[in-house]
This record gives C-alpha cells, structure tokens and sequence, in this order.
C-alpha cells in the first residue's frame, strides 16, 4: 500500500529538511571556535543526552529504555554505535574547526559508496558491474588524492567509515531511533562528563566561565544534534530509500559550499580530480541503482 501523499510529502520535507541541516550547521561550531575541540565534542554529547532524555520523558518512552537495556545484544551494539558517532561527530567537529570542510565533504560524498562495500564484506551483499565500478571511481578518487598530497585524506575516510559502520550496526539494533540515540550518547556520558568536571576543577572549562554566549552554543549543541536526527528517522519511514539516497548528498554539497565561498578554503585542481572521480561514482551508483529497482532486477 502506497502511503497517502501528505504523508510523503512530510517524509520529503523532513528528510530533505535534516540533510539541508547538516549542510549549513558548520558555522554554527564556529560559534565557539575559541573553545578546545575536545570540549565543544564532550558537550555536544552531553547535551543530546539531556536532550534525548527530555523527550524520552515528554512521550514517556522509559519503558523501550529499560527494554534495552535488559537485552544484552542490545546495550552492547548501542555501546559500540555510541563510539561510533562520537567519534564521527568528533572527527566531524575537528575538521571544521580547523577549516577542513572540504576535506569533511569528501567523506560525506563517499559514506555511501562506503556501505556498499561493507555490505559486500559483512552481510554477503552481491555488488553488480555498476555497482562495482562506481566503488571503484570513489576509491579512484581517494587514491588519487593520496597520491598528490602524499598521504590518505584520514578525515574524509574516518567519517566515511566511522559512519558507514555506525549504519551496518543499527541496522541489527532492536530499538526504535529516540531510545537508540539516547542510549548511544548515555554509554558516553560518564567519561565525558568526568572529562568536563576535572577541566572546571582546573578552571579550563568554558562553560559559564567563557560567558554566557557561550555556554548557550555549547548547551545548545543538544538541540542542533537531536534535531535533524529525529527529523530523518521521521522522513527515511515515509519515503522510499532510493529518495533518501538522493536527498543525503544535500549534506556534503552544502559542507563543499560553506567550506570554498564562506571559509575560502582552497579547491583546487586535485580537489576537481579527486571530487570528479567521487561524484561520477555516485552518478553511475544512483542510475544503475534506479534503472534495476523500476527494470525489477533489483528485487
């Protein structure tokens, strides 16, 4: 059964209206670029929990936590994918902060040619020609990168893989996307939070001490990271994945844009190399993809 069009339409909106905000969140880090990365992280994940908590509270959802939790499989998947996306988001948060945004778009770009292959590796996948060629060109791109700077792009292929292995283990997880997202970032919590008090016992912490700007952006962290989390799940249930698929690159195309016209960071002729290798590789991913779903091959 097709669901009815107000229903896909929000799907698109929220869908599109995450990924729109993942692109154009960057300056918002730049808020408080005068504070240690390492602590702009530790709130971030600090405050999604409140956060998640808050609106655990508000639909009384406790029960699904405490289901969780119960099940052993379960807490430890959730423990392992809250590492995961908090060193995504680390990693994310660092190169921002040190004006590497195209660097960050890369990784972005490639995550889903990523999954593919982890597909491929970890759940036998079979990966068609096209398929195989667009993993290919990705990697093509990487390499050439590598070569011309004499070193592996580590911040693009951290977020890449970080997050590609973040979504092959929640596939698995039995739990629903707020009691998921709460749980990943209360396993993180103690260390972080013993991390934030020992800096304001040393009077090194920014929070309050920095001003009260500040500790609004770093409060406000939790709002920016559930957000656009919510808004997804809420968006990738009313749509189809190949739509999803689509709408992701939103994300990478505005980090790409924020990163060359705001910060001036360079672009140049190996960035056009290495990003036309990455992006033919998506083209020839998503048209092979689409033909195969609506030829009925790809059932």
């Amino acid at each position: 059964m097709k669901a009815p069009r107000s229903d896909f339409s929000l799907g698109v909106l929220l869908a599109a209206g995450a990924f729109l905000f993942w692109g154009l969140v960057p300056p918002y880090w730049h808020l408080v670029d005068h504070v240690h990365a390492w602590q702009v992280i530790a709130h971030r994940l600090i405050w999604t929990c409140a956060v998640m908590a808050a609106l655990i509270t508000v639909r009384r959802g406790w029960r699904s936590v405490g289901a969780a939790l119960r099940s052993r499989p379960t807490a430890l998947t959730l423990l392992a994918t809250g590492i995961l996306i908090g060193a995504n988001w680390a990693i994310f948060i660092i190169g921002v902060l040190t004006n590497r945004l195209v660097a960050v778009s890369m990784g972005y770009f490639i995550n889903p040619l990523v999954s593919v292959l982890l597909g491929i590796v970890f759940l036998r996948e079979r990966l068609h020609l096209w398929q195989g060629v667009s993993v290919a060109l990705a990697f093509a791109g990487v390499a050439y990168m590598a070569f011309t700077y004499g070193g592996l792009p580590w911040i693009s292929l951290s977020l890449a893989f970080s997050f590609g292995l973040y979504g092959l283990l929640r596939k698995t997880v039995a739990a629903d996307p707020m009691t998921g997202t709460f749980l990943e970032s209360f396993f993180l919590t103690p260390p972080v939070l013993a991390y934030l008090i020992i800096l304001a016992v040393l009077g090194r912490g920014a929070f309050v001490t920095a001003g009260a700007s500040t500790s609004l952006v770093l409060a406000g962290a939790g709002v920016v990271s559930a957000v656009p989390l919510l808004a997804f799940a809420g968006g990738a249930r009313r749509i189809p994945l190949s739509m999803v698929g689509f709408l992701q690159y939103l994300a990478p195309t505005g980090h790409l844009l924020i990163g060359v016209l705001w910060f001036r960071e360079p672009f140049v002729r190996q960035h056009v190399v290495s990003f036309g290798l990455i992006w033919l590789g998506i083209i020839v991913y998503t048209a092979s993809t689409t033909l195969r779903r609506y030829s009925g091959r790809g059932r």
